[in-house]
């Protein structure tokens, strides 16, 4: 059963940092690609980052500069680094896999970590 444990969520005011992190279990975890969306109220899902299997590394446009995705495959996890925080990057984050490697494709998810950001 595939499990992906989201952490690291909260309240924050603009211009802080918070690092969420995602423990996986249920998967091979060191050939998945691995992903943070979000999803703002009345928004869609979107990807932020992601990272293959060998490092590679997608930011989005919004969070380029600012967030850094990494991956620690001994320990099954993934972190997102957020620093410079904007009320704008409040949303539900939530962790995915993507065995196939496509980070555009996730076929796992988790339950999602609320982060607040306050102006």
């Amino acid at each position: 059963q595939v499990q992906l444990v989201e952490s690291g969520g909260g309240l924050v005011q603009a211009g802080g940092s918070l690092r969420l992190s995602c423990a996986a279990s249920g998967i091979d975890f060191s050939v998945n690609a691995m992903m943070w969306y979000r999803q703002a109220p009345g928004k869609q899902r979107e990807l932020v980052a992601g990272i293959s299997s060998g490092d590679w590394t997608f930011h989005g446009d919004s969070v380029k500069g600012r967030f850094r995705i990494s991956r620690d495959n001994p320990r099954n996890t993934v972190y997102l680094q957020m620093n410079n925080l904007k009320p704008e990057d409040t949303a539900v984050y939530y962790c995915a896999a993507a065995s196939s490697g496509n980070i555009r494709r996730p076929d796992s998810w988790g339950q999602g970590t609320q982060v607040t950001v306050s102006s």
